[in-house]
């Protein structure tokens, strides 16, 4: 039972730590900039896809930062398309992930699947590296945790340099900030080209892990990363944003975790995208929930005392 436990602990852990990166992404762009990208989806294949295509060319490093730079592209597509042409930031996401469904099966050579399993990967040179040490089992998670401790290290710093900090003022207040002579139209362009890269990023290191990328790789990650961030928030607050950034990874793991389970108790493929709404029904409502929850108490026992006081009068 133990045994059976730690397994889908360390399945949901590399799958989290993964998808983190993407939760990070939202972290940015949703929680700092106020800008709820639904072009993440469709982000997270086109990482996935290049990282795939470079890495089966025999570049496995260069894929990394190809996937990182498809996902700036990306971004900056979506920022463009809200600021300069003043189409609705949910509109723009869903104008430019429908337009990278095409996009992505081009680069995976008019095809919808890529399979990577004779393909040297960033994982398989991290097991060579790790062969014969009492490490060489968690080669995955290692990778994963890398990348996932350079992105909050990122992120904790460059949040409080100049530029941060006015993508976060963006975030707060875009009036006072323009009011403040600096240009809101500049930040969230750079603010959305890093999120996207973190997505890119982490649909790569997914594509990667698995040995295979389809067109359907990342549906439903923007689901995924919402949920995640929100149970993340639920045990960080407002706090500092290294906290916070820990929080979201935190979240990402407790999902996976879920999802694992569900797998584990052998739940249909087609129910996991039901367990991922409910989580997010459950994560957005549940602070509103608890906060209502005295009122709640009191108006029942308030009801119940006239209902006392009926039966009362009626004797």
């Amino acid at each position: 039972m133990l045994t059976s436990f730690l397994g889908l602990a360390q399945t949901a852990l590399e799958l989290g730590l993964i998808s983190s990166l993407t939760v990070l992404a939202l972290f940015l762009s949703y929680s700092m900039l106020n800008v709820c990208d639904l072009s993440t989806d469709g982000c997270f294949t086109l990482g996935a896809a290049v990282g795939a295509a470079v890495a089966i060319a025999g570049h496995p490093y260069l894929s990394v930062p190809a996937a990182m730079g498809a996902g700036i592209l990306s971004g900056f597509v979506t920022a463009v398309l809200q600021t300069k042409m003043g189409v609705d930031s949910l509109l723009a996401g869903i104008i430019v992930n429908t337009a990278l469904y095409s996009i992505n099966i081009a680069v995976m050579g008019n095809s919808s699947l890529l399979n990577m399993n004779k393909t040297e990967t960033v994982f398989t040179k991290a097991k060579e590296l790790l062969e014969g040490g009492p490490l060489s089992g968690q080669y995955k998670v290692i990778v994963a945790l890398a990348a996932v401790a350079m992105v909050i290290l990122f992120l904790s710093l460059f949040l409080r340099t100049r530029l941060g900090l006015a993508i976060r003022a963006t975030g707060n207040n875009p009036d006072m900030v323009r009011s403040s002579s600096i240009n809101p139209v500049f930040t969230t362009i750079v603010g959305l080209c890093i999120a996207n890269a973190f997505t890119g990023l982490s649909g790569c290191l997914l594509a990667q892990s698995q040995k295979s990328v389809n067109i359907d790789i990342g549906s439903g990650m923007v689901t995924i990363a919402l949920a995640s961030l929100l149970i993340g928030n639920s045990f960080t607050g407002r706090g500092k944003i290294p906290t916070r950034a820990v929080g979201a990874v935190l979240g990402a793991f407790i999902f996976r975790l879920v999802y694992t389970i569900a797998l584990r108790f052998n739940m249909p493929a087609f129910m996991l995208k039901l367990v991922s709404s409910t989580i997010v029904v459950i994560a957005i409502s549940g602070p509103y929930l608890k906060k209502q929850l005295p009122m709640i108490k009191r108006r029942m026992s308030h009801r119940s005392g006239r209902l006392r006081a009926d039966e009362y009068a009626q004797k």
